[in-house]
């Protein structure tokens, strides 16, 4: 690789410790709200990066003052050329695709903006996933535009969580998450992740779930490694089923919480019949839960294992709740005329006034 420039050192420089900043911060023991310093911090991180390849490919990333007459003239703030914000460097960089990475980034741009100054602790753990992915995409980015050399995973480790306590501390969040004062973020949220398309929502470079699975030895020399992270292969796909079983038996009980905002398979119904285009049955939420995987059949020996993001099995009541995400999902994909037809094995007849 060719020799880097003063300028490109300085901008890698930045987004490095910036990155390593919101790492920081995030793992250390007792911190509220570690999500808001994270995202914060790995915005910097990722608007420098951008800049950092901008520059080395021979690209001012600044803005340009229109209206100026002959020649590039650039628009300065104190004397100095306006930088290119991270949402200019996803159009630039990205241009009209739409990969993961970009939606992930655009994910949390708009978080940003939303939580900047405000306090809700109870969020940290619905948005691990989106803040992992954030990081490893970026690790990702720096070593195929630069090299191994700038790899920022030999000063990183997997933070440790006292295991123990993790079902009280969920249950507290997802009871908070419950509370009028989160209610506009939540709703964004799942705004934002119900519009993606399942081929990014489920893709670790939006969103990393894992499971950290110990590794058995039979000796000490083989115990050195006591977590292995497995990508997800879509070329392998008996391997990928493999890890989706081993997903299902490790998979915690979930801890039943309050069903306040959860949605009646009833309700879904009325929802749908009121805002699809097409006449529809009142079995329409049970194909579609069995069509897209949302939650086991009835009488299953574990009711729990639900796509929580859709679906909640409430313990109490032994039955399922909905949520809001799964109706505008619904929603969407329904209003395809082929796509009702796989999910409801009906043909789309138009409703008329």
């Amino acid at each position: 690789m060719a020799r880097l420039s003063k300028t490109v050192k300085q901008h890698l420089e930045k987004a490095c410790s910036s990155a390593l900043s919101a790492v920081e911060n995030y793992n250390k023991p007792g911190i509220s709200f570690r999500t808001r310093t994270y995202t914060i911090l790995m915005v910097i991180a990722w608007t420098a990066l951008f800049h950092a390849i901008f520059c080395r490919r021979g690209i001012r990333p600044w803005y340009i003052e229109r209206g100026t007459g002959k020649g590039t003239r650039y628009t300065k703030i104190e004397g100095e050329p306006k930088h290119w914000e991270l949402g200019e460097c996803l159009v630039k960089y990205y241009g009209g695709n739409n990969p993961p990475e970009k939606k992930n980034l655009e994910f949390m741009i708009r978080l940003r903006n939303k939580i900047e100054h405000r306090n809700h602790p109870e969020l940290d753990p619905a948005l691990y996933g989106e803040c992992q992915a954030m990081l490893m995409n970026f690790e990702d980015l720096i070593i195929q535009e630069f090299g191994k050399e700038y790899a920022l995973s030999e000063s990183l480790s997997v933070s440790l969580q006292f295991s123990a306590l993790r079902q009280t501390e969920q249950e507290q969040a997802l009871r908070k998450l419950q509370r009028s004062a989160a209610k506009d973020l939540i709703e964004f949220i799942e705004k934002f992740r119900s519009n993606l398309p399942p081929e990014i929502l489920e893709s670790s470079n939006y969103s990393l779930k894992v499971f950290l699975v110990p590794k058995l030895a039979d000796r000490v020399s083989a115990a050195d490694l006591a977590v292995e992270f497995v990508p997800y292969d879509q070329t392998r796909p008996e391997e990928m089923e493999q890890l989706r079983r081993l997903a299902a038996i490790i998979k915690e009980k979930q801890i039943p919480v309050a069903s306040s905002g959860l949605i009646k398979a009833g309700d879904v119904y009325e929802r749908l019949k009121e805002s699809l285009p097409f006449n529809i049955k009142k079995n329409i939420n049970l194909r579609a839960w069995q069509f897209y995987d949302v939650r086991p059949v009835s009488g299953s020996e574990h009711p729990e294992r639900t796509n929580s993001d859709f679906c909640i099995y409430d313990e109490l009541m032994k039955g399922y709740g909905y949520t809001e995400a799964w109706v505008k999902f619904l929603c969407r994909k329904l209003a395809s005329a082929a796509e009702f037809r796989k999910v409801t094995g009906q043909d789309p007849i138009p409703k008329t006034e």
